[in-house]
């Protein structure tokens, strides 16, 4: 017999509860910046490991997103992560969809709440994207849904986020466009990196020498006509990263100018 989604959440949090590690969780509090005043400020962790994570988001994977949602919106990492994973997953499984929204189910996020198709899964990241609120939540989840739905379709919200004052949705246009580098689609990555050359935060500034690193990896064409007219501004993180797969001789060139 099935049960319904809100046991199966609670058995959720249950097993999550039964793994936690306080040694691993006090050091992820340190890894991930949670002091005051630091990215992750506040940030609560169990201290899972992520094949653990992975484990359990494929033993839940039928949760609803509004289960999703509320785990999403836990102060407790490994809560968020596992959310995410379980969205990534039943996007993967789902076939495509053009599904018209259903405003009246969920007026405030814009979403059908039930549902689990492509498109609202990818809702469900842009609406809740505030809440994906540390690197690695970012990092992990972003390419596979946001990246992915946006592959043939319009990118604006990148770039809405790109100008965001949120740290993470600035984190997230870069990341989302990973999928478009693997289709050696260049063109968003190359504009949103513009945009952030004057970033202020470090986890931008690797964030984007990342994707540089990864276009010129399939085009180091692409990757060397970028930094021959921006390198000067670009700020030396993100320059290290991006050459870190060009020729040692170019790579200390570019080191040297700047």
């Amino acid at each position: 017999m099935v049960k319904n989604n809100l046991v199966n959440m609670q058995e959720l949090i249950k097993d999550l509860n039964k793994l936690k590690d306080p040694v691993r969780a006090k050091h992820s509090q340190r890894f991930f910046k949670t002091g005051k005043g630091e990215y992750g400020e506040g940030d609560v962790f169990l201290g899972l490991k992520m094949p653990q994570l992975r484990v359990l988001s494929k033993k839940y994977q039928d949760l609803e997103l509004k289960e999703l949602e509320q785990l999403l919106c836990s102060g407790i990492h490994e809560y968020r992560m596992i959310a995410l994973l379980i969205a990534v997953l039943q996007y993967k499984k789902t076939k495509s969809s053009v599904q018209s929204v259903n405003k009246s189910a969920c007026p405030e996020l814009n979403y059908e709440i039930n549902c689990s198709s492509r498109v609202h899964l990818y809702q469900f990241f842009i609406k809740n994207s505030k809440k994906i609120n540390n690197w690695d939540l970012v990092d992990v989840n972003v390419p596979h849904v946001v990246g992915d739905y946006l592959l043939n379709k319009d990118r604006s919200v990148l770039y809405t986020f790109a100008k965001s004052k949120n740290l993470w949705q600035r984190r997230i246009a870069v990341l989302a466009c990973f999928a478009f580098i693997r289709e050696k689609d260049y063109e968003d990555a190359i504009k949103i990196a513009k945009l952030l050359l004057k970033d202020e935060h470090d986890l931008i500034h690797k964030a984007v020498g990342w994707m540089l690193r990864e276009t010129g990896k399939r085009d180091e064409n692409v990757l060397v006509k970028f930094l021959d007219k921006y390198c000067l501004q670009m700020p030396r993180t993100m320059l290290r990263y991006s050459i870190e797969r060009l020729e040692e001789g170019r790579r200390l060139s570019y080191l040297r100018k700047k």
